[in-house]
């Protein structure tokens, strides 16, 4: 193969619009971003379980939050996936309108856990619960769940803003199905990484 080959094959494979994995440039910025931001949360936990377990005594998380509610919190994420991978699978059928009426209810859902959780904090600094101290004697309680919490609710705002600015596209037939997809791969992980706060402190 000659030289000139070579360089004319990595200069296709190496293209704007291709990625040398076989996946778009921005389906793999998007895939990259979530590993990075995936290991940044399990950083966080991990940091979460050590202080919980090298902590003589731990809140009663029964004591602590309202579980009912924070149970349907999580049904209301679990569930505003389906609707997302609802929006996706119309946007690959190119039915904007079903897209458009799939993602509102997405951020219908995404609205609703924040104002929940907003609920929660506000009921815990009530009770005196601060990043430093709280009520319950293990000063380090409060610092991970406001940094932890807070961390995600961060994203589940940015991936609200993200879904209404695809829902505004969508609505003005603009969007793209690959577009609604990468808003997807985003809230999905959103999703999964609340199973792993769920679990560590409201479960276990």
């Amino acid at each position: 193969m000659s030289e000139g080959h070579t360089a004319q094959v990595m200069e296709t494979v190496w293209s704007a619009s291709s990625s040398p994995f076989g996946v778009s440039w921005q389906k793999l910025m998007m895939w990259v971003f979530i590993v990075s931001d995936g290991l940044l949360f399990a950083g966080l936990l991990t940091g979460y379980s050590f202080v919980r377990l090298a902590s003589p005594s731990w809140p009663d998380r029964a004591e602590v939050f309202h579980l009912s509610m924070i149970g349907f919190m999580t049904f209301l994420l679990i569930s505003s996936s389906a609707t997302m991978a609802s929006a996706v699978a119309a946007a690959q059928r190119a039915d904007s309108r079903a897209v458009l009426r799939f993602l509102l209810m997405t951020i219908l859902g995404g609205l609703s856990f924040l104002g929940m959780q907003a609920y929660e904090w506000t009921s815990l600094i009530q009770e005196g619960a601060r990043l430093t101290s709280n009520p319950w004697g293990v000063p380090a309680f409060g610092a991970s769940f406001f940094m932890i919490t807070g961390f995600h609710g961060s994203h589940v705002l940015s991936g609200v803003l993200i879904l209404a600015i695809t829902a505004w596209r969508a609505g003005r037939g603009l969007g793209s199905p690959q577009g609604v997809e990468l808003a997807g791969l985003y809230w999905h992980f959103i999703d999964l990484v609340w199973v792993f706060i769920f679990t560590l402190f409201y479960l276990v």
